[in-house]
């Protein structure tokens, strides 16, 4: 009985293996690479892969000899992420983010042309308490948050369409604030190149935020991660010791999701 226990759980593990290696090959793998790359000999691959043909996780491609996945991985992907409670899923992530910078957190999500505030978490020892609250909807051009949903669209164009329909609600909420089209396209630049964005005091005064972006399996930003701080504290601290742990939730949270980096 153990045995068999063991030989059952070895070809689990090895038709596992051999479907991530499948999902690097969307249009199929031949079986010798197969082997090759999972070390296993070719018959045993041959009969893992018929096991999974006939369950339905595997099909022939195209190439005379080579598999990839079927639809039906996909669909139960897609289960997962249905099922998934997103603030489960970042909240560990987030309270340790809270702890080791003592800052304020907030975690937003895209919905339309906003950022909604999703989660939020107070300083553990910061003096600063921002005036946002959970179910706030914060607009895209002045906020870290939103800025990164504007570098990150789901459409092309999205810009410009943005900017055309906002002009009555884009506004010069302080000095610092963006409202001209050229200089929040060199913003977007800067930010997808570095992967991060800055409230550099755009909405208030004395307040400034360092925001990154979660990518998801389909590699879209939803999801955006921030930390507020006095903006004298940035300065005398600096942005790299703040960065340094807000890109490293970020990078967290989003294999947490299926991002997988290129």
């Amino acid at each position: 009985m153990e045995k068999e226990k063991l030989i059952g759980n070895q070809s689990l593990i090895r038709g596992l293996r051999l479907l991530d290696i499948l999902s690097d090959f969307p249009n199929g793998c031949p079986l010798a690479k197969l082997a090759d790359i999972s070390g296993l000999n070719k018959s045993t691959v041959h009969r893992l892969l018929q096991g999974l043909q006939s369950e339905g996780y595997v099909k022939t491609a195209s190439t005379a000899g080579s598999y990839r996945l079927s639809i039906k991985c996909l669909s139960i992907g897609q289960k997962m992420l249905s099922s998934m409670n997103i603030i489960n899923v970042v909240s560990p992530y987030l309270e340790q983010l809270n702890l080791t910078l003592g800052e304020t957190v907030n975690f937003s999500q895209r919905e339309e042309d906003k950022a909604i505030m999703i989660y939020k978490l107070e300083p553990t020892h910061g003096m600063l308490k921002t005036r946002a609250y959970i179910g706030q909807h914060m607009p895209l051009y002045c906020s870290a948050m939103g800025k990164l949903y504007l570098a990150y669209p789901r459409k092309v164009d999205y810009l410009l369409q943005y900017w055309q329909t906002h002009q009555t609600t884009i506004q010069q909420l302080t000095k610092n604030t963006i409202t001209q089209l050229d200089e929040m396209e060199a913003e977007l630049d800067a930010i997808r190149q570095n992967q991060f964005a800055m409230d550099k005091e755009e909405n208030e005064i004395g307040v400034m935020c360092i925001a990154c972006p979660i990518f998801d399996s389909f590699n879209q930003v939803n999801y955006a991660v921030s930390v507020s701080m006095s903006t004298y504290k940035l300065k005398k601290i600096g942005v790299d010791f703040f960065l340094k742990e807000i890109k490293k939730t970020a990078q967290d949270i989003s294999r947490e999701l299926g991002y997988v980096a290129g």
